[in-house]
């Protein structure tokens, strides 16, 4: 609930707070012109890497293995698209980090153990 509160309150608080600061320093149509340019460049970024992931996930399930970490791989990368479709630059940056490999590896693992613990609580239940 802490986690909600925090997304729902302080993080548009930030990015308002933000555009407004970027709005007086470097005016307001390049602030927007620079929303817009991150939300374009990030959904031809997310739809590059989401084909990637699909192609590995398929070669993986070719070979008779589950596409376990292609899945989080497309789970980052649909956080990271509908981060970047927000307009803002704090949600812009984490978009990014999401969206390029290098840096996607650096967050997978919380992911994975964040997965983990919510499995542990039963929060998430897994069918076969």
């Amino acid at each position: 609930m802490r986690l909600l509160m925090f997304l729902i309150i302080v993080i548009p608080a930030l990015e308002i707070g933000i555009l407004i600061l970027s709005g007086n320093t470097i005016g307001p149509i390049p602030t927007v012109l620079l929303i817009i340019l991150t939300g374009v460049v990030g959904a031809w970024l997310a739809k590059k890497q989401g084909l990637e992931t699909l192609r590995k996930a398929q070669q993986e399930m070719q070979f008779g293995q589950i596409p376990g970490m292609a899945i989080i791989d497309g789970l980052c990368i649909l956080i990271g698209g509908v981060l970047l479709l927000t307009p803002g630059f704090i949600t812009d940056t984490v978009g990014f980090l999401l969206l390029f490999p290098y840096s996607r590896n650096k967050f997978k693992p919380i992911l994975l153990t964040t997965i983990r613990k919510m499995i542990d609580k039963n929060q998430i239940t897994i069918i076969r």
